[in-house]
């Protein structure tokens, strides 16, 4: 009885925790969006204060669905930072200053009193495209997401990588400069994928070719700019226009991005990598969006086994900013089928709790 009566609950809940603000999606089972709604983070705050405001928004997008709470049979939460999978915790979330070793998924569902899928918002959006996005049901797909930092997820046969330490994934810290002058990256390392391909690299390259005087119409724009942050869009449009300058740039992200790729290839063997974020230059929509993707494309094609050229594909993403909580929700409903059809659970790598070095210490 209790089976047939959990067998009715078919609609997921997925949460895409940010730093500025949380994305909340009801999703029936085919991945279809029934509600949403967004809600601030409040950073400042802490993350219990975040957490209860979060399950209160659940409820409200349950109920935006014209659905009860009795009709969902799990959430998911995508969330970004370093984090402990097994013990569905917090560790050192960079853009959640703070909220350091909080035990968000056990905290969540009491709050919310359901039960909660924990997972790295990066993977999350990787499952998402394979659900129901433009990589659906490849055999093995990379999702690179570009924004402030480079992202990355990985699904093979269907399932999340997460590696043995919850790490599994971090590209953007894959090693592209060896040289002792290389970038810096945020995360306090040289050489970093994440300090040349993300709109953080792109912003410092850019502000380099101005200041060493290069002949290009960004000079005076990124001269008055009032954050950094408006630079990569400030290229965007001037490639647009044709300034070479700034087609270069796109072209040398293109390239740097192409090299993070090949080791990825190499090492994963994917049947498909989607380039997704808020930093792709425009898409399949713009000039510009279309001339990145191929540089990429041929440079990275340029550098792998032919056996590999040949066969791997290499294209956009299509879900945007809605992957994070489309991909938690599925990966809710891959738990929650995989409990309900009595199969032994491997979430992704099986987990095992592991010592942190912070436990050591007590």
């Amino acid at each position: 009885m209790e089976q047939a009566s959990s067998a009715k609950k078919k609609n997921f809940v997925g949460i895409d925790l940010g730093g500025t603000n949380i994305k909340i999606g009801v999703l029936n089972d085919s991945g279809e969006t029934l509600s949403y709604l967004t809600t601030p983070t409040f950073v400042e705050r802490g993350p219990d204060d975040a957490t209860k405001r979060m399950a209160a928004a659940v409820h409200d997008a349950i109920k935006q669905a014209n659905l009860t709470a009795d009709d969902v049979a799990q959430v998911g939460l995508g969330s970004p930072g370093t984090l402990d999978l097994p013990s569905g915790s917090l560790v050192r979330p960079s853009n959640l200053p703070g909220w350091n070793f909080y035990p968000i998924r056990d905290k969540l569902a009491e709050y919310s009193g359901l039960p909660v899928t924990f997972a790295h918002d990066g993977p999350a959006a990787a499952f998402a495209e394979y659900w129901v996005g433009a990589g659906k049901g490849e055999e093995g797909l990379i999702l690179l997401t570009l924004g402030t930092g480079v992202g990355c997820g990985i699904v093979l046969d269907g399932r999340v990588w997460n590696g043995t330490h919850s790490h599994g994934g971090e590209a953007g810290h894959n090693l592209i400069d060896t040289s002792e002058n290389a970038r810096w990256c945020k995360c306090g390392q040289r050489g970093h994928l994440e300090a040349y391909a993300s709109a953080t690299g792109v912003a410092n390259r850019t502000i380099d070719y101005v200041e060493a005087e290069f002949k290009t119409s960004l000079t005076e724009r990124v001269r008055n700019r009032t954050r950094n942050d408006e630079v990569p869009k400030m290229v965007f449009e001037e490639a647009e226009k044709g300034d070479e300058v700034a087609i270069r740039i796109v072209k040398e992200t293109a390239r740097y991005l192409s090299h993070g790729m090949i080791s990825l290839i190499h090492t994963i063997d994917p049947s498909c990598i989607l380039l997704g974020g808020a930093m792709t230059f425009g898409g399949n929509e713009t000039a510009t969006g279309r001339l990145f993707l191929k540089a990429v494309d041929e440079e990275t094609r340029s550098r792998i086994f032919l056996h590999l050229a040949e066969r791997v594909r290499i294209g956009f993403a299509t879900l945007g900013n809605a992957a994070g909580y489309i991909g938690a929700a599925g990966l809710a409903r891959q738990e929650w089928e995989d409990k309900h059809e009595s199969k032994d659970w491997m979430f992704s790598t099986t987990q095992k709790k592991f010592t942190q070095p912070w436990e050591e210490k007590k």
